[in-house]
């Protein structure tokens, strides 16, 4: 499918691969930086979702929500991708569609995105179980030059497969675009419960911002690499 993915705000910060561990398939391999392991909750919107081929219209409900996601990165058989701990959606058909289609832990959620100029305000309270909530305001800053393969944004940020599980079974699903265009930004405030669930800690120093205002991107649909 094609979507376009965009008001997105990037939030990093390094964790301890013993504490991933236990959350992630013993097939797959945490993928490190330099030997540190990294988590991210990553708010965004996302529009003109529509099958392939392009000229399919997109179908109606279904043109456009939000999403805020909790993931790690992984690799398999030098595979390097996404491995998401939730996703949550103001889309309940979208929810749907993906726990189905993707195996993937997709929640209910009322979300909602303000801007006023350069600044963004998002929220998101999770109206499945487990109980979990995200508020966040980020200002946009310069835009930064493309990231290099041997940097940090590089690892952080471009990333094309994204990893699920069901049963004893191992999918990949491919993902195509261009270079994340990143940009600086600065928090004004940010208070999550998102990794609650999960019992993991939260960030003891400040986290890693990267802001990008638009991409579009195509997303191809599982094959199973493992079970």
């Amino acid at each position: 499918m094609h979507q376009s993915w965009g008001k997105l705000l990037f939030i990093h910060w390094p964790i301890e691969t013993s504490l991933l561990r236990p959350l992630i398939p013993a097939a797959l391999e945490i993928d490190t930086f330099d030997g540190q392991a990294w988590i991210a909750e990553v708010p965004f919107t996302m529009w003109d979702i529509r099958a392939f081929p392009p000229h399919i219209p997109a179908v109606p409900g279904l043109r456009a929500m939000h999403e805020l996601n909790v993931r790690t990165y992984v690799r398999f058989d030098g595979v390097p991708g996404v491995w998401f701990f939730s996703l949550d959606c103001n889309n309940a058909a979208a929810v749907l569609g993906a726990r189905t289609l993707y195996y993937l832990p997709y929640y209910n959620a009322e979300i909602e995105l303000e801007q006023q100029e350069s600044l963004i305000n998002y929220s998101s309270i999770r109206s499945d179980s487990p109980a979990a909530q995200f508020q966040a305001s980020w200002e946009i800053g310069n835009l930064l030059p493309p990231s290099e393969p041997s940097s940090l944004e590089y690892f952080l940020t471009e990333r094309y497969c994204l990893y699920s599980e069901h049963g004893d079974n191992l999918y990949r699903s491919r993902i195509h675009h261009s270079r994340w265009p990143l940009r600086k930004a600065s928090l004004r405030s940010w208070s999550s419960q998102m990794t609650a669930p999960l019992s993991l800690p939260r960030p003891n120093a400040d986290p890693v911002l990267h802001y990008a205002e638009e991409l579009s991107v195509e997303i191809w649909s599982l094959q199973k690499v493992k079970g």
